[in-house]
């Protein structure tokens, strides 16, 4: 695997980006340009990823897609790549998205990762490494976050990811383990 395109060129997309770029050609989509004064070294193509035929034409002459989208746009992305046998990795931690994914499996020729972002994603990935050094585990729980070093509006929020998806992470319950059983809580449930 080499040719990796990558969808969605905003603050994290840009830095999955430079990070897969050091190892892979990496070819970006984004519907703008990115703004940012920095010269990236790989090619970022302006373009509409919501124009399925243009994308169906496009998807097979890579070896991989990671979506850096906002969520409402992984399904789409994800069933394209599912039809067109390539493979999907993406950010996203929407719930029905990632369930929409899962269903996908089951006829899947090529891999479609979901939830490949900070959390979910990484932090399970910490999560269990953590838990590899004792003989029982009564409790772990995580939580990512972080306190921007300016931050900014009424909120102190910095939006390093999409604002569409902080809503609808915080709007929607979120998916939990509790006592070895999966379960969905408010979001915004304790600290």
């Amino acid at each position: 695997m080499k040719e990796i395109l990558l969808l969605g060129m905003g603050k994290v997309g840009s830095l999955v980006g430079l990070l897969l770029s050091k190892n892979f050609n990496v070819t970006a989509f984004d519907q703008n340009h990115p703004h940012y004064n920095y010269t990236f070294p790989f090619v970022c193509h302006q373009a509409d990823v919501t124009n399925l035929d243009w994308l169906k034409k496009e998807l097979p002459k890579y070896d991989a897609v990671v979506s850096a989208l906002p969520y409402f746009l992984n399904k789409n992305i994800a069933q394209l790549t599912h039809d067109l046998a390539v493979h999907y990795f993406d950010l996203t931690e929407d719930v029905p998205t990632s369930q929409f994914i899962q269903g996908l499996h089951q006829t899947a020729k090529k891999i479609l990762a979901h939830q490949c972002g900070l959390a979910p994603g990484f932090i399970g990935i910490v999560g269990n490494d953590l838990t590899k050094s004792f003989d029982r585990i009564r409790d772990i729980e995580l939580r990512v976050g972080a306190l921007p070093r300016y931050p900014n509006g009424q909120l102190a929020y910095s939006f390093t990811w999409s604002p569409h998806g902080v809503i609808n992470e915080y709007l929607n319950d979120a998916e939990a383990i509790h006592n070895g059983k999966r379960k969905q809580v408010p979001s915004l449930e304790g600290f």
